[in-house]
């Protein structure tokens, strides 16, 4: 592997990020705005309807953020937004159509001159998605960012970040390895046709146009029509348990197949969690996958939960995936016949179990419990972790769905009471039957994420640093997480700073 310098890299460099609002594009865009201020460009593509309507959501949704205080202290608010105008060219686009959607030739053509490297970050990771929403950005968008890129003529590679859980719900040693599109057969031999779903889900939409149905109903359909299409079909026949990864997996196909000569690398993270410390520890934007779990059982709302203690979850603090997108960048830009796949995680290395997770929530809420809206401390007590989706749906039965038919006879009896309280608790029910059968997966999984790979590149990464002096500017070896130490100093604190106080 090639000796590199990740800041010296990035000097000069015209770099153009999609899905800039999202969580994990700020913490890259961020770290390069911090490290290499002599970046020469970055192009930030954001939903909007014009390149001064994408600057507005850009400022409000990515710069003003607390996550950017750290260079507006070391450099100050005018130079930081010298910086941000110099150096940030908004661009009003949407990638679920031919070159982002944007209308100005002249910066489209500007754009193909002048990027070096192109960053895919945008994706909805809605796990039921509806199925055309999914295909449009997290496939054929994919395909339509790669398109993009080898249209750029200066273009040294597409960093594609997807994710490690693409690999579906297979279990053991999970390989970092390309998808092969021939590789994907059903039972009955028959490959899997990408144009084909697209074709479906075109079908489907067009006959409810035609039935005149409303938004809601479409919306519902096509949720339906993603999950029926993996549920049914593809969970069992291929592995993918929701519209999410199936669509991602199905973007890893077309640009592998499609790339040609462009060096093409696949990050895929695990689940993704607060900074560990960079730009400062704790930063999250919203609850990611466990967050929600562990918010519920502090709010002492979490009484059961599926979940086998001794699966491990998974997890990587945001910075440590950001500090790996550039390493990688600057490690296999220009290089040639490049299609590398990276799992960014720390199950190989550094495993944390769901068990141990839930044992460090109950210490720290116990020692520092949060306060209801009256004021009162909230007391928590140890979950009930049931470890089978048929123990957990059992237990549901005679928990909550037994005494509801009591409570729907009373309604039936008593008519005159007043509101609906059969259907306001079936309706929490469903609810959590819903969650918890989207989450199944991932709180039963058997997956070790095998990160040989990432391994290497981080010991090349540590190298150079050493030569160079530059220390652990971009780390991202998951050994040096102490968990407990994360976990009750930086991201449940985080949690509750920059989540729930907000």
């Amino acid at each position: 592997m090639m000796e590199f310098n990740c800041v010296q890299f990035l000097q000069n460099k015209t770099i153009l990020v999609t899905g800039a609002t999202g969580f994990l594009a700020k913490v890259f865009v961020e770290k390069i705005l911090r490290v290499q201020p002599n970046v020469k460009k970055l192009y930030l593509v954001v939903r909007a309807s014009d390149s001064e309507a994408a600057m507005k959501r850009l400022r409000a949704e990515v710069f003003e953020k607390d996550l950017f205080k750290v260079l507006r202290e070391n450099i100050g608010e005018e130079n930081l937004n010298t910086l941000f105008s110099e150096k940030v060219v908004p661009v009003a686009g949407d990638i679920s159509t031919d070159c982002f959607g944007v209308k100005d030739s002249n910066l489209r053509e500007r754009m193909q001159k002048e990027i070096d490297i192109v960053v895919n970050v945008a994706a909805t990771t809605n796990f039921d998605e509806r199925y055309d929403v999914g295909l449009g950005i997290n496939t054929f968008g994919a395909l339509n960012v790669l398109n993009f890129a080898k249209k750029c003529v200066k273009a040294q590679l597409l960093l594609h970040v997807s994710t490690a859980y693409v690999c579906g719900e297979k279990s053991g040693l999970l390989r970092e390895k390309p998808f092969a599109m021939e590789e994907i057969r059903n039972e009955a031999g028959h490959q899997l046709d990408i144009n084909f779903e697209m074709e479906l889900m075109k079908k489907r939409l067009k006959e409810l146009h035609d039935q005149d149905c409303s938004d809601e109903d479409i919306t519902l359909s096509m949720k339906e029509l993603g999950m029926e299409s993996m549920l049914i079909t593809r969970a069992k026949l291929h592995g993918w348990p929701n519209t999410y990864v199936f669509t991602k997996s199905m973007g890893e196909m077309l640009i592998g197949n499609h790339r040609e000569s462009l060096p093409l690398v696949i990050i895929r993270p695990t689940m993704i969690t607060s900074t560990l410390s960079e730009p400062f520890p704790g930063w999250i934007e919203g609850l990611r996958t466990v967050d929600s779990v562990i918010v519920a059982y502090g709010k002492g709302v979490l009484k059961c939960f599926l979940v086998d203690v001794n699966s491990v979850c998974d997890m990587i603090p945001v910075d440590m995936v950001a500090n790996a997108m550039i390493t990688a960048t600057a490690t296999h830009a220009g290089g040639s016949g490049v299609h590398m796949v990276y799992h960014v995680g720390s199950s190989h290395q550094n495993p944390v179990t769901f068990g141990e997770i839930h044992e460090i929530s109950v210490r720290y809420f116990t020692k520092s419990p949060l306060r209801s809206r009256n004021g009162s401390l909230i007391a928590v007590s140890k979950v009930r972790l049931i470890s089978t989706m048929a123990l957990f749906s059992l237990y549901m039965t005679l928990r909550f769905k037994l005494p509801l038919q009591l409570l729907k006879l009373i309604d039936i009896i008593y008519p005159w009471r007043s509101g609906d309280k059969y259907g306001d608790k079936n309706r929490k029910i469903n609810m959590v039957m819903r969650l918890v059968e989207l989450y199944e997966p991932y709180v039963l999984f058997k997956g070790i994420f095998d990160d040989r790979n990432t391994k290497s590149l981080c010991a090349n990464q540590k190298e150079d640093e050493t030569k160079t002096s530059k220390g652990s500017m971009f780390d991202f070896d998951p050994k040096g997480i102490n968990w407990g130490d994360y976990l009750t100093s930086v991201h449940i604190p985080g949690l509750i700073t920059h989540v729930l106080k907000k």
